[in-house]
């Protein structure tokens, strides 16, 4: 049971742990890993409301994991989170260019997250 449970959950925990430590960087430290300049309120007022987005779906996938009843909820967010940041990045790159290693392997991830969110849901959504 143990084990149906983590595979369950995979999509679920490894999102959670990449997002919540992603989304601070994001709202407190952005210059670290990405060449960026941030000089006015309303740059930073942007990051921090991502940062936000960010640590609700964090909490909602961890709400999926602990409660039953918020794994579907979980499960959709997480696939159509993923996707979206995909797309997103992959529009940029078609319009912008293409960006750091960082954000390249980051397309992959999401998409692979993205994929296995799907496939937890068809293969363990309660009918």
């Amino acid at each position: 049971m143990k084990g149906s449970l983590a595979i369950k959950n995979t999509h679920l925990i490894i999102s959670s742990l990449v997002v919540f430590p992603v989304s601070l960087l994001y709202g407190f430290f952005p210059e670290i890993f990405f060449k960026l300049s941030i000089n006015t309120v309303d740059e930073k007022n942007i990051l921090k409301a991502i940062m936000g987005i960010y640590i609700s779906f964090a909490i909602l996938w961890i709400l999926g994991i602990a409660k039953a009843k918020f794994w579907k909820i979980a499960t959709v967010s997480n696939f159509i989170f993923m996707f979206g940041l995909a797309f997103g990045r992959i529009v940029s790159m078609l319009f912008d260019g293409i960006p750091s290693l960082l954000l390249i392997l980051g397309v992959f991830g999401e998409l692979i997250l993205g994929c296995y969110g799907v496939y937890a849901y068809s293969k363990f959504q309660e009918k």
